[in-house]
């Protein structure tokens, strides 16, 4: 079931916004995004947030700088995924220019996991040999890790957002905003982030030094806002007003040409335009792409298109990462459709419903360990339920990754099923969202009763219910290209969601392009009921374009839709677009299912 609701936003708000000069329209999109003031709203980098306010940053900034002094090896242990690898490519980057010797190496998770483990610190020793391991996006939960790199006699800084478990890894230091003391405000910052936080501290003890008066060039670190603004995107933090600063920052860069080589190349192969790039192409064009070198190859292939100024090079690694994309997309297609069947098979065999269930866990020795995060997205957002999908893992190991809704964190869920069968869950990590764990294979069923019952404990029906919030209608004066453009020159996503509206329409034509797409011609009506839309519709003069993706059944005549403003490019030609995201049939109740 889903039910559309109009984001509630303060009336005094509202009129504060109005009087400062926005416009109506905007003050109640931004008033409902919990904006209180246009000081929000500003993202000049002298608004972030000062970088002394991360626990032990000033500290691990001078340790970093005595180990530059004494040329001592570095060596950045990534994550695969998106935020590692930029997070990777802002630490080699900017450390080079501050005169470090540093290497990288990511786990490839097929072989090695998440994180620090004693595996990739083996690895680390045995093959760059270094005198200080540096974490990025990964660490706050490497115990063992660290306990394995300090026998070693290779000391560990972590670098992380994660958030921490039971005890703290035995580290040289922790920079970590979700760490216990840290009273550093943005605590949705992205793994990136918190690397570019440590390097402007880094280079604020450098200048300390004076190392830039003795030779030393001393970089402008907003030049590597393009890298921050890709991972902070593409790992799906929240966009709160620090993160918007840099997101916003960062896309400014790349508009105007001034991204690394590696981003260029991602956005050439993506057939995107660097001059209109929005969040969107950071977080479903460029950050797939990137994904899918960790998802099912090697992460080593995305760092290298981040650091290479080789124009020729990143672009010859952006067609290969575009190929794995290509991969992993008919991947996740056979994977999904296996998912959907043999949910259906289970649901007939254990359930009469998927209404009588709490949480979705599926297994199959066939599916690919890189893309079930994937598949767990797909299966929370089909039925709005918590999922964890597994796929085979090591030594009769199984792995699964899952994603959560609403009200159900995921991460302290799975704490809970750790702390009720205490020997079944042999590791686990992640945040409220999202969680990836390891069990033995035998205990998939048991798992499955275990999730489930916590599931039932936590979640209410009305958790289970699909929320679709929208801005509510627009005006007939409102609806300009005007706005959509403002609307898309503005940073959106998770937390501060891009604006959508309702409205009832009478569909007066629809046709299928590209096989599998409908386009449309709408009149926006304010009938009260479907009965009276053709009336309606001869009294609305105005027509709008619209589309609706991956949708090519008719549509009844009328329709109460949520939609977007889009700016549809044709031909050299701007014009206005709806892009609908949900339907329903006028006659039923916004209660009903949503297509």
């Amino acid at each position: 079931m889903s039910k559309i609701i109009i984001r509630p936003y303060d009336a005094h708000t509202f009129q504060t916004l109005s009087g400062s000069g926005l416009p109506p329209v905007l003050a109640r999109i931004y008033a409902a995004r919990g904006i209180e003031n246009r000081a929000q709203l500003e993202t000049e980098l002298t608004h972030l947030i000062p970088f002394g306010q991360l626990k032990n940053i000033t500290a691990t900034a001078a340790l970093l700088a005595d180990a530059i002094a004494a040329k001592k090896r570095l060596l950045i242990i990534a994550d695969y995924d998106s935020d590692g690898a930029t997070a990777c490519a802002t630490g080699m980057r900017i450390l080079r220019k501050f005169g470090a010797i540093v290497d990288y190496l990511v786990p490839n998770r097929f072989e090695y996991g998440y994180g620090l483990t004693p595996e990739i610190v083996q690895l680390a020793h045995e093959t760059k040999q270094p005198d200080i391991l540096i974490t990025v996006d990964n660490g706050i939960a490497s115990v063992d890790g660290v306990a394995e790199a300090n026998r070693l006699g290779m000391p560990v800084v972590i670098t992380d957002h994660h958030l921490p478990g039971d005890r703290l890894p035995d580290a040289l230091t922790i920079v970590n905003p979700n760490q216990p003391g840290c009273p550093f405000p943005s605590k949705n910052i992205a793994g990136v982030g918190v690397i570019f936080y440590l390097m402007l501290a880094l280079r604020a003890e450098l200048r300390q030094r004076g190392a830039f008066s003795a030779g030393l060039p001393e970089p402008n670190l907003a030049a590597f806002l393009d890298l921050v603004a890709l991972g902070t995107v593409a790992d799906v933090v929240k966009l709160d007003s620090n993160n918007r600063i840099l997101v916003q920052q960062g896309l400014q860069r790349i508009r105007k040409g001034k991204a690394c080589a590696g981003i260029n190349a991602l956005m050439q192969v993506s057939r995107r335009d660097v001059r209109q790039i929005s969040t969107y192409e950071l977080g479903f064009m460029l950050g797939p792409r990137l994904n899918a070198a960790g998802r099912l190859d090697d992460m080593s292939l995305g760092i290298e298109c981040l650091i290479t100024d080789d124009k020729a090079y990143a672009a010859e690694i952006a067609k290969q990462l575009d190929e794995l994309n290509r991969q992993r997309r008919e991947i996740e297609s056979a994977m999904q459709e296996s998912a959907l069947s043999k949910l259906e098979t289970t649901l007939k065999t254990c359930q009469p419903d998927i209404q009588n269930t709490h949480s979705i866990c599926l297994f199959d020795a066939d599916w690919h360990q890189g893309v079930i995060g994937i598949l767990a997205s797909r299966i929370k957002d089909k039925y709005h339920r918590p999922v964890i999908i597994f796929a085979p893992g090591n030594d009769g190991e199984i792995k699964g990754s899952g994603r959560s809704i609403s009200g159900f964190h995921l991460r302290d869920a799975l704490d809970l099923v750790s702390k009720h069968h205490p020997e079944l869950i042999r590791k686990f990590g992640g945040h409220a969202a999202a969680a990836g764990l390891t069990i033995h294979g035998d205990a998939f069923e048991t798992f499955r009763a275990a999730f489930e019952q916590v599931a039932q404990t936590l979640l209410t029906p009305a958790d289970l219910t699909r929320v679709i919030e929208t801005d509510g209608d627009l005006e007939l004066g409102d609806i300009k290209l005007e706005l959509a453009e403002t609307l898309d020159r503005q940073v959106w996503g998770q937390g501060f969601p891009q604006p959508s509206f309702t409205a009832r329409f009478y569909v007066e034509s629809q046709r299928i392009v590209g096989e599998k797409h409908l386009k449309l011609k709408l009149r926006k009506l304010h009938a009260a009921s479907a009965a009276d839309a053709a009336q309606a519709a001869r009294k609305s003069a105005e027509t709008y374009d619209g589309i609706l993706f991956f949708h090519n059944d008719p549509l009844p005549d009328v329709i109460d839709a949520v939609y977007r403003l889009q700016i549809n490019e044709y031909n050299g030609k701007t014009s206005l677009q709806f892009l609908l995201e949900h339907w329903f049939h006028a006659d039923n109740p916004v209660t009903g299912d949503a297509h």
